[in-house]
Order: C-alpha cells, then structure tokens, then sequence
C-alpha cells in the first residue's frame, strides 16, 4: 500500500474539531474523546493517513476485515457511523466523499503534530496556532474546515502577503475572496507570530465612516471627530495583519486609508478584498479566478469531473444537503455545465448545489435556463449581500453610476467575447457617446463584473459574467429599450460577418469565416430576436445569409438548414434573385446534403447555381458545382457528376487559379473513379492533392466538404484498383489522418468509408472492423443518417465474412432499406451484390440471382460503376455454385467481368475474376488453362503480396503447377 504520510507512534492528526492519536487508537472531538466502532476507526486510521488520495474498497476492507472475507454492504455500514460520529455532511463540514468506481477520500485538511508524552501537548500546528492567535488578541472569523481549489491562491497570496506587506484579492461577488482571505489570515498569523485585525466593511453605508470602523475594530480610543491621527499613533510601530473585508463601495476613503498605513506603519500588513482594486501605492494585486469547471467532453465520467475544483465544490454542496448523493457518471456532463454556466463562482455554484435535493441535479440544470436561479437562499450566515446571488448582484449593480448601469444593460445583449467596437456600435446613442462606452468598458473590468482577455489577432476581447449578463438583461428589459438595442445588435453581428465576406469576396481565405467562431452565441442570439414575434425579418434573412458559411464551416448542418430555410420563407421581393438567395440556397443545399438525398437539396443547389451565373459569381459557381457533384454522385447519377466536374474545370481555367483548378481535378478524380475509368482518375486525383497542398487559397470546406480529402479517398481506392494495394493502404491511413485534424463531421465520414473499403479488399479485418465501428459513432453522434446505414452495410459485409451469413444478410437488407428511402445509391450495388453473396451461401441461389440482377440494372441506370467487374464476378460465382448450374453461363460472367476489368484498368478486379475464373476451370479438368491465365495477372503485380487476393491466387496457382498424381499401371490392371 502506498502511503502520502507515514505515522509515528507520537503523533496526533487534526482536522476540524478533531484530534486522532492512531498509535493509542483514540478520536477526541475537543477535548471530550468519541466512542467509535474499532473497524470504523481502522476505516478512519488509513483515511487520514492518506488523506487527499482516493483508498480503494479493497485496501479498506482488508485492513478492517484483515482475516475476513466481506461483501462492501459492510464497508458502508461502517463508513455511514464514521461519517455520523464526524458530523460529515452538517454544518457545511466535509471528511469523506466517496469516488464512484475507485474508493473513498479523506477530503478535509489534516494537520499532524507530534506528543510530548501527553496527548494533550502538542509542538505545534494549528491547535497550539490557536492558542497563540487567541494570546495576541486576534480577532478573525472562523476558518472554513474545507475549502475547495483554492490552496495554491492561498500560498501565492501568503508569500505576496510576507514580503510585499499589501495585497488586495480582487475578483466578482461570489468568487470566496473573503474565504481566501481567512484562510491567509490564519496560515499568516500562525507564522508571524502576531496578532490580527478583520474589518468586514460590508455594512458601511458612507466612506466617512471607514477610518473610525477600523480603529473601533482595533480597540483604539477616539477623542475627536477625526479618527485618522489616533489610529496612525496607534498602529505606527505595531506588528499585525489588518484584513479589511468588501472595499468595493467604499473603495475610495479605503484605498486612502491603505495607503496612509503602509507608508507609516512599516510593521503592518494589509490584507484587502474588493470587486475592483484599490489603486494606491504599494498595492499588489491578486485576481482571484474562476474555479476550473470540467469541459465539454463527450463520455465525461465522474471520475474525471470530480478532478475539476468546480465540480468538487458542486458535489460536496449537494452531498451536503443530501446524504445519499454521489456525483454519477450519468449526472457529471449535467454538472459540467451547471458549473460552466456559473462562470465557475463559488457561491453560485453553492447555491446550485443546495437545490439539489429538491429537484435533483437534471431539475436544477433545468432551473439554470430561467430566472429562478437569482431568488436561491444561501447560508444563513453569509453576509447579507450573499444570502441570495441576487442580492449579490444587487450589491456591485447599485455601486455603478447611471452611465455604467446604461451601458452594462446595453452591452449584456452580447454573448460571449465582444471588442470595443462592437460595445461602441450597441451601447453609444444619443445620451451615451463613444468615449463614454470605452471608459464603462474599462470600469466593468476593473470592478470584476466583466473579464477581458487578448484574443489571437492581439485585440482585446470583452465577456460578461454570464451570471451578471442574466440578471442585467432583465433590467434592460424593464428600461424599454430591449428591442431598439436587439436590432442594433443583429444589424452589427450581420455587417462584421458580411464585412468579412466582403474583404475576400473571392472565398480564397484559408480559414474563411471559421475565426469568427467565438461569436456564435452573438449570431444565434441575434437570429433568434429577429424571427421572433418582436423581430425583424428582413434583419434576420441578411444576417441568416452572411452566417450560414460559418454554420457550414463549424459543421452545424442543422443549425444552418434552420435558418436558411426560415429566411428563404421570409424573404422580400426585393431580395429574390440577388446575391443573398443565391447564398442562402446554397446554404440550404449544402447543409441538407449530409442528412439526405432527396430532391430538396438538387432544387436548391441547381437554384443557387442558376443565381451565381446570372451574378458572374465564379467562385459561387464552383462551391455549387462541388456541392451538385457530391449530390449527383450519392444520388447515383454518376454521368451527371462528371459532366458537373467537366463544367466545372470550365469555371476553373477561366479564374486562373490553381486553387479553383485544385477543385475542379478533385470532381473530375472523383467522378472517373466511380464511373470506372480508373487512369484518369488518378490523373486528377494526384492533381488534385499536389495543387491543393501548394496552394490552400480556396476554404474546401465551403464547398460542401473537404474536395482534397475527397480526393485522397478516391485516390487510396484507385490505387488498390490498378494493382497497388500497399500504396492503397498508406493513402487511405494518410486520409483519415488529414481529416482528423479539420475535425469535419462530414468530411471525416467520406474518408472512413473510402478507407474501409481498402482494408476490406486487402482482407485486414481488424483494421477494417476499427474504422467502421469509428464510421457508425461518428455518424450517429451528428445523426448523418446516410453514413449510419452505410456503416451498417459494412459492418453487415463483414459479418458474412467472418461466417454469420444470416447476420450479414439481415443488416443487409436493413441498410438496403434505408439507403433506398434517402435516395442514397452510390453504394446500393455493392451492398445488393454482397446480400447476394450471403444468401448464396445460405443456399437461397433465387434471391441471390434477384439481388445480383437489381444492382446491375442499378449500375446501368448510374452509367456505369467502378464496381461492375465484381458484381459481375459474383454472379458468376452464384451461378457455379447453383444446383444443376451451367458452367458456360458462369464462365460467361466471369469473362465479361475479366474485360470489364481491363476497360477499367482495374488489375485489382482482374485478379479477383482471374481466381475464380480459375477454379471453375480446374474443376471443368482445364487446369493448364487456368494456371497460364491466372500466372498471366498475377506476374502484372510488384507489391501487396501479404493481401488475401494475392495470397489465395499464389496457392492456387502452387496447387494448379503441381503434377497430376496418376495411378500406376499395374494398380489399373
């Protein structure tokens, strides 16, 4: 067993009230000793021995069971008379927490002193601290027994506090600045030795009443009515902490006072909270920040939440309102982002925590989204400006002037970072100028109701506490301006995003709109004002059309088919035709074609393609022919796509730009390949990859997907086609690498399923079986339907491979069924002539005939399919294998597909056909025949000889060259 402390037989370990003397086996709560249970204080020994780590249920039941066996119902009876005899969970007090599936933790600060030979006398630590504090005459508020994420603020601010003298935390209401503070109060006074003041300035209501509260604090006799110069007489050559508590409203006579104290009362360390910092001289300043809130993390488990400080906050709260609550791995994504939405706030997330066991924790999320949030009680205890997070938010709005009120009221319509620019465009007005709105800006800053941070481009970036934003959106409500300051804010969002559009019309930026991802919130804010009852339409169709690109580029296909759709039903006359339909059924096409097939997405593409020729906008043609070509291909109408690809390359030489040329080799590659011409096919793929690389001007991503990766996919697929299935596999892992890094739904699942099929063909199934079972979560988890049922057909072909051909078969015909309701053909052949294949092998050569001739006459209808020589293998295949078959019908599939192959440059293909071509003809008694034909293909290949195609074509051909075994002509007679 790994220990964090190892202890000696003298030593005593104190937390909270409580003194354990291990060694001597006793608890003393004070001085009276507990009668506890002897297993239960074994569970306690080894807890506080490693306090702070997670014990498992086995190191604690082997060392309070040590000869016995037991189930853990007995480890939590005993846990649950510790935690009784401990108070835990009363009062605020917290010991031991339990970790779901690891164990438990001694969570409470532990001090270890060591017995002089009395239990009672102790060297040191914070039991004889106390004595001392006491000694010196100092008066501090009682220490939190546990205090959550705060220890490093606490030495930091400690060792600022020993050799800086005067330190003011700084941080928004809530924050547990005056927690921080008693907690450096005591660590500081039991280590200087000396005594200390604290000063709660909370209940002052004017600043002329500063000077005097401290000196009554400290005892000092005032005989005037100036109270300053008997209070410096009193503390010029004295050595003790001042703490002066809640500075904020009184900041100005404080600050004055703070920096009279330091200068000439060299022995006197200032230890100051306040929402904005006092600004004097010698001040040092320690902001206090958010507790760190678990992210958002799919499959958050509770474990790893609870390694967040938030999180252990929230937890510990609810635990303490509530026995039985332990933070699940269900509830702990919940919890996250209840903690998140708190702006990490202590005492937010406090009071949070405390409703837990009224409404639970879904309940209490579910209370986040309205205002009831800002009515919770907090402790009864808490000073009166925290007894409710409204109250709290009271305190710092009523210290701002009526300016800063205005324009914090104007400014809570952003959500999420905003510049200067953006406050300025939404808050100044008639009676607020532009100066004014900087100055406020700063202020909020200052004053902690507002953060800022330096964004990438080394601007400035402003964000509202989310918490200040809710309760100070409800005053702008009530000021009657809301609407008026709405529309503001949705005409600006609208103008950076089409500003940004307008700076590089062409479309050629590297990152497109995607920098402007930190003001989605703003986008949907404001999308969400203008189609409401009080909103403004035409505001909304402008600002749907400029932010539907950056929906696209993020991936948020549902977002952008709701807005496009709800702009395109309410725009104007004026409107149609122009440049902003044309964008936003673009949108619309591009946004459905990942969810669907249906002919909603061909109407609006074609529509937007009518739109940007009628504009002369060729890079507007090039996004919809990308975004026709991958329709048109999914759809099955593989001549379309490469006659979209042809008219494309058109738009392409006529921009001169090797982007635009990257773009249209990249649809052409594409279409090639799955027609069946597979050397011009990786001519332009090749292409397409090399000029992509050298020049990255064109965002693919506008164009529906990522054409590049497109590409490489159909390039990986090409090269095991023509013979090179090495080259084939280090293309296909090339891809999905490339894509991981976009981190583009749909793009990501194009690569998957063009991998897939490699490792398939190459007969890896352990590779092939990883990227599939990644191809059907991903697709479920951004519910792209098409991409479901493709991943099931694979895993359907699969199954029949490993030998579960009724399996196989069932999943078949259920992504079969779905494929065809999507209008969804590209793969319906390939997976009809897989079906074949397994019900042949169940014997049911009928329905396998049926299938074979449906995904031909499919294959037909699409003009053609790279994969026709291997439907037309397998009907060859099925027919030999039939009853009472004909072999010249099977052989005569067999050699359509062999040239079919050949026409295609598919030596891949060949190889197959050649195969079993082979052994149909070594059964008819051909075998030289067979042998010449197949070592004939076979010797066209200079790698991939591990593959399963080539490996069982190297044993045939080793069994058709060995000599026939005749017997002898005397065993003949």
């Amino acid at each position: 067993m790994n220990r964090s402390h190892d202890v000696r037989a003298d030593e005593i370990a104190s937390f909270g009230p409580f003194r354990l003397l291990a060694a001597e086996r006793l608890l003393y709560q004070g001085d009276v000793p507990l009668r506890l249970g002897s297993r239960a204080l074994d569970i306690l020994i080894v807890l506080v021995e490693r306090a702070g780590e997670v014990v498992s249920k086995r190191d604690l039941m082997a060392r309070a069971w040590p000869d016995v066996v037991v189930d853990e119902s007995s480890l939590r009876v005993q846990l649950v008379s510790l935690r009784k005899a401990l108070g835990d969970g009363q009062a605020g007090a917290r010991y031991v927490t339990n970790v779901p599936g690891r164990g438990y933790c001694f969570v409470a600060p532990v001090s270890r002193a060591v017995t002089l030979g009395q239990p009672q006398a102790i060297t040191e630590q914070p039991v004889a601290a106390s004595k001392v504090v006491s000694d010196h005459g100092t008066r501090l508020p009682t220490r939190l027994t546990r205090m959550v994420g705060r220890e490093e603020a606490v030495r930091t601010i400690s060792s600022q506090l020993a050799t800086k003298r005067f330190v003011s935390i700084v941080g928004p209401g809530g924050m547990g600045k005056t927690t921080v503070a008693v907690s450096v109060s005591h660590a500081f006074v039991a280590q200087l030795d000396g005594p200390a003041c604290f000063v709660d300035l909370g209940a002052l209501t004017t600043q002329e009443l500063v000077a005097g509260t401290v000196a009554s604090a400290l005892g000092v006799v005032v005989q005037s009515a100036n109270p300053l110069p008997s209070l410096m007489a009193f503390l010029q050559d004295r050595r003790l902490l001042l703490v002066l508590d809640g500075c904020e409203h009184v900041v100005e006579a404080t600050a004055t006072l703070a920096e009279r104290i330091f200068r000439d009362a060299p022995q006197v360390h200032i230890l100051a909270t306040s929402r904005e910092a006092l600004r004097v001289e010698g001040e040092h300043v320690h902001r206090l920040i958010p507790l760190e809130s678990p992210p958002d993390d799919e499959g958050l488990t509770a474990a790893t939440a609870l390694t967040f400080p938030a999180a252990q906050l929230f937890a510990e709260r609810a635990a303490a309102g509530d026995n039985g609550f332990e933070l699940s791995d269900e509830d702990a994504p919940i919890v996250a982002g209840i903690c998140r939405k708190l702006d990490g706030i202590a005492l937010a997330i406090e009071l949070a925590a405390g409703r837990v066991d009224a409404y639970g924790v879904r309940g209490t999320a579910e209370l986040l989204d309205n205002r009831f949030e800002l009515l919770w009680q907090s402790r009864r205890t808490a000073p009166p400006r925290h007894q409710t997070l409204n109250a709290m938010l009271d305190w710092s709005y009523c210290l701002l002037t009526r300016v800063e009120r205005t324009i914090l009221s104007r400014i809570s319509l952003f959500v999420g970072p905003f510049s200067l620019d953006a406050a300025r465009a939404i808050a100044a007005d008639g009676d607020v100028d532009e100066a004014q709105v900087v100055d406020a800006v700063g202020s909020l800053v200052a004053k902690s109701l507002a953060s800022a941070k330096r964004a990438g481009d080394a601007t400035m970036r402003y964000r509202l506490l989310d918490t200040a934003r809710a309760y100070v959106s409800e005053k702008l409500a009530q000021s009657g301006e809301k609407d008026a300051m709405a529309r503001r804010h949705a005409i600006y969002c609208c103008e950076v995003l089409e500003g940004a559009d307008a700076t590089d019309s062409t479309h050629r930026k590297t990152h497109g709109l995607i920098e402007y991802a930190d003001q989605l919130g703003n986008v949907r804010a404001a999308l969400d004002w203008s189609f409401c009852d009080r909103g403004d339409p035409s505001v909304g169709t402008a600002l749907a059309a400029a932010s539907a690109p950056l929906f696209l580029q993020l991936s948020l296909l549902g977002e952008c088919q709701r807005w496009t759709e709800r702009a395109l039903a309410a725009i104007d006359c004026a409107s149609r035709g122009s440049r902003r339909e044309m964008e936003l059924q673009a949108s619309l096409g591009l946004s459905l074609m990942f969810t669907t097939c249906r002919e909603e997405v061909r109407s609006a593409l074609t529509r937007g393609l009518e739109l940007a020729e009628s504009l002369d906008e060729q890079y507007h043609q090039l996004r919809l022919l990308g975004g026709l070509n991958i329709f048109l291909t999914r759809i099955g109408d593989f001549r379309g796509a490469l006659r979209v690809a042809q008219q494309s390359q058109v738009v392409a030489k006529a921009l001169a730009d090797p982007a635009a040329a990257a773009l249209a080799d990249s649809m052409l590659g594409v279409a090639h390949h799955v027609i069946g011409n597979q050397a011009s096919a990786r001519t332009h793929c090749e292409a397409a990859v090399v000029r992509a690389m050298a020049s990255r001007r064109i965002n693919m991503i506008q164009f529906g997907c990522d054409h590049r990766v497109r590409a490489l996919a159909s390039l990986a697929r090409t090269l095991w086609l023509q013979g090179y299935p090495d080259q084939a596999v280090k293309v296909a892992r090339q891809t999905i690498h490339d894509v991981d890094e976009s981190k583009q739904p749909g793009t990501l699942c194009v690569a998957l399923m063009g991998a897939s099929s490699v490792f398939i063909w190459n007969g890896d199934w352990t590779a092939a079986e990883t990227v599939i079972e990644r191809l059907a979560a991903h697709a479920a988890r951004h519910s792209l339907r098409p991409f479901q049922a493709i991943s099931l057909g694979l895993t359907g072909a699969l199954s029949i491979k490993h030998g579960d051909a009724q399996g196989g078969v069932r999943m078949l015909g259920d992504c079969l069924g779905e494929l065809r309701a999507e209008h969804y053909h590209l793969l319906t052949p390939v997976f009809a002539s897989v079906m074949a294949e397994g019900l042949a092998v169940l014997g049911n050569i009928k329905d396998a005939v049926t299938a074979i001739d449906h995904a031909l006459v499919r294959i037909a209808e699409s003009g053609g399919s790279s994969e026709m020589p291997e439907i037309q293998r397998i009907k060859g295949r099925i027919l030999a294998s039939a009853p009472r078959s004909d072999p010249s019908e099977a052989e005569d599939w067999l050699l359509r597909s062999l040239e079919s192959a050949r026409q295609q440059s598919a030596l891949g293909w060949e190889l197959r056909t050649a195969t079993t071509l082979a052994r149909l003809l070594s059964d008819q008694g051909r075998t030289t025949e067979a042998h010449d034909m197949l070592a004939g293909i076979y010797g066209r290949f200079t790698e991939g000889f591990d593959t399963s195609d080539l490996t069982r074509a190297r044993r045939l051909l080793d069994d058709l060259s060995r000599p026939v075994d005749w017997p002898s002509s005397e065993a003949c007679g």
